[in-house]
């Protein structure tokens, strides 16, 4: 089952898709801000709670280190509560000390094994989650640096509309009076009007 971070990303990829594109381009496309920003939102929201998740599952390591360790020392109880019981029978002694030693040494190595193999599940249990974990933040980096990428272009296309306008009244105003000086700025001393500012944008 998709988690709800999954869910989101494939949201706006699905939404970029369905962007129109630019007049004459076809890699810009426009986005609706308040729809970007509602999908972001709920993102950075999810985010945390994925990774806490996650986080919890890696934890899990040491539950299964802790249930492995348990089960390993109740076979040797078990085990050494076998020994004593051939101990004891005085007329198996030596029988018993080596069915004894037997039974420990054969104890000791199911534990191991418990124990390796716990480690070995708890150690592949992390390195899914934290690959999982890292998969979801690359698709997170992803989806925002496009997002951003799109941001800028519709900037830029807009400055470029804006100084195609600019240019187009200056030279009209040029071809119907050649003599007419346009007004210079204070500041530049270039004419006015040749230069749009991004205030313009805001």
């Amino acid at each position: 089952m998709a988690s709800r971070i999954e869910q989101i990303i494939e949201e706006i990829e699905d939404y970029i898709d369905s962007c129109k594109t630019q007049a004459f381009s076809s890699s810009k496309i426009i986005v609706n801000r308040e729809t970007m920003e509602e999908l972001l939102n709920e993102l950075r929201t999810k985010t945390p709670e994925e990774i806490k998740r996650y986080q919890k599952i890696i934890s899990n390591k040491e539950a299964i280190l802790a249930d492995a360790q348990a089960k390993a020392d109740a076979i040797i109880a078990k085990a050494q509560v076998k020994t004593d019981e051939l101990v004891s029978e005085h007329q198996i002694m030596q029988q018993a000390y080596a069915q004894a030693n037997e039974v420990v040494m054969i104890a000791t190595k199911q534990a191991q094994e418990i124990l390796d193999n716990a480690t070995n599940d708890a150690n592949n249990i992390r390195m899914g989650a934290m690959q999982y974990t890292d998969d979801i933040l690359k698709n997170l980096e992803s989806t925002i640096s496009h997002a951003m990428d799109s941001a800028k272009a519709r900037n830029e296309a807009y400055m470029n509309t804006l100084q195609g306008f600019l240019d187009v009244v200056t030279t009209n105003r040029a071809e119907l009076n050649p003599t007419a000086e346009l007004p210079e700025t204070e500041e530049t001393g270039e004419p006015a009007g040749t230069d749009i500012s991004s205030d313009m944008l805001s």
